[in-house]
């Protein structure tokens, strides 16, 4: 199963994210690949993420045959105020400037000539867009102008914020990838307007965030109804509803469940009480 962004470029339904697993990432991907993922999710920051270790793994599994053709590999600039001293790039230098050395850098970690899908970690302006949101968001474009990223988008984005990238983008964001709360409506606003938009919409902390969910018998129901996990009820609902899920489950046998989760399909009114039980 494939999603796809107005473009016209598909990605795999279901990624594999990279946050927070350090020295154990290169490990870590080449089970999630092994296991059947086929798209992993990174970033050029060393404080949550290590993509150089990503690319170690990509190296040991092309020689096993699966070859970047078959993956979808994103990454993203993550902004000086998402860094430790640690930067990829010149921080003293033009924001373009730090764009251009981020992709570079992402580029020899990931051993790649380009990226399936290159995303903002984040806006620098909390409501709103500012000058640094524009130059930022201008630099990215270029990229994917230039055919080196096939796909552009923005992480940790408001409604507000995303609708004014649409409107006022020469191109909009193909991608959107944020934390995602049952409180919230599973972030109702903004996914809507990924819809509207042909936007692809990627959850992440999807479990983390919504531990609460859980606890809760109706979906303690379904996971026995179906046979399967809380953990992929979540994530099937997720895909019912048109989101792209991301998991970073370190456990291989979770790994395999999680892939397993598009074998049952949820009723509508599972879909409903799903998506209003943390209202």
């Amino acid at each position: 199963m494939t999603l796809s962004a107005y473009n016209g470029v598909t990605m795999p339904a279901f990624m594999y994210g990279t946050a927070w697993k350090k020295e154990a990432t290169t490990q870590l991907v080449i089970e999630a690949i092994t296991a059947g993922f086929s798209a992993i999710d990174t970033a050029n920051q060393l404080i949550h993420y290590d993509e150089a270790r990503v690319g170690e793994a990509l190296v040991s599994l092309a020689q096993g045959g699966h070859t970047r053709d078959r993956l979808f590999l994103q990454t993203k600039f993550t902004p000086v105020n998402g860094q430790d001293h640690r930067t990829p790039y010149d921080a003293r230098a033009p924001i373009t400037t730090q764009v251009r050395q981020s992709f570079e850098s992402s580029l020899t970690h990931l051993r790649t000539d380009y990226l399936d899908s290159y995303v903002l970690h984040g806006p620098y302006s909390r409501s709103g867009l500012g000058p640094e949101d524009w130059e930022v968001w201008s630099a990215i474009e270029s990229l994917y102008a230039s055919g080196k990223s096939r796909l552009i988008g923005v992480s940790n984005v408001t409604a507000g914020q995303l609708a004014l990238l649409c409107e006022r983008a020469t191109h909009r964001p193909m991608v959107v990838q944020n934390r995602c709360y049952a409180a919230f409506g599973w972030d109702k606003a903004v996914r809507d307007l990924c819809r509207a938009q042909q936007i692809v919409y990627q959850g992440f902390s999807l479990l983390t965030a919504n531990r609460e969910v859980f606890a809760e018998p109706g979906i303690r129901a379904m996971a026995e109804k179906y046979g399967t996990g809380v953990a992929q009820i979540v994530f099937r609902f997720a895909m019912q509803v048109g989101m792209l899920p991301l998991t970073g489950t370190t456990n291989r046998e979770h790994m395999t469940a999680d892939l397993q989760c598009d074998r049952f399909t949820l009723t509508p009114d599972e879909l409903e009480r799903i998506e209003t039980i943390g209202l």
